[in-house]
């Protein structure tokens, strides 16, 4: 039966360890990219207006689900690059999901069990839907498809002239016309009062 405790897991669960899962899969790019020399990184957590951005990571008002990781140019281009790119983050879930998988099943942290358990669990969704080859809902491949056609064909085969990860700088200037729009909207309301 579902009580109290269950609905205080469940919120724990979507606003501390998820949101947790979801960062470390976006800084697995980063870490990668890192190494192939990226250039303006930037980690937007969730999506709507900025409340802040400190350095390269930009936080926003709505819930973290919509998360990514961007930036403007890399400096190693090869197919082996970007392989290792779009693999990041299911790497980093991975070694964190063993990771804590091992010092959980040796006796460590035993007060945290729960938290270590479903931090796995998350984690393990993450690599699925990032592993296996797919489509989402938009069209555009996952990091598993991107992955395989990389393998296979040596290239993109969707066609779609968007890159599949954004540039910085596309993305602010993006951000910055929605505030407009949104400031022009709301003093259309105010004038109308």
């Amino acid at each position: 039966m579902f009580g109290f405790s269950d609905l205080l897991s469940l919120i724990v669960s979507a606003f501390i360890i998820l949101p947790i899962v979801i960062f470390l899969r976006e800084a697995g790019y980063l870490i990668v990219s890192k190494i192939f020399g990226v250039e303006n990184p930037r980690i937007t957590i969730g999506s709507g207006p900025r409340i802040y951005k400190i350095g390269i990571f930009d936080v926003r008002k709505y819930y973290h689900l919509y998360s990514w990781f961007s930036y403007d140019d890399i400096k190693i281009k090869s197919r082996f690059a970007y392989i290792c790119i779009y693999a990041g983050p299911i790497f980093i879930n991975l070694v964190l999901a063993v990771g804590i998988n091992v010092i959980l099943a040796n006796g460590f942290l035993q007060e945290y069990q729960t938290f270590g358990e479903r931090f796995i669990f998350y984690a393990f969704y993450y690599i699925l839907f990032d592993l296996v080859p797919m489509k989402t809902l938009n069209g555009m491949p996952n990091n598993g498809m991107i992955i395989y056609e990389l393998l296979r064909y040596g290239k993109r085969t969707d066609y779609n002239k968007k890159p599949f990860i954004p540039a910085t700088t596309e993305v602010e200037k993006e951000y910055q016309r929605q505030m407009k729009n949104i400031e022009k909207e709301k003093e259309k309301e105010r004038s109308h009062e």
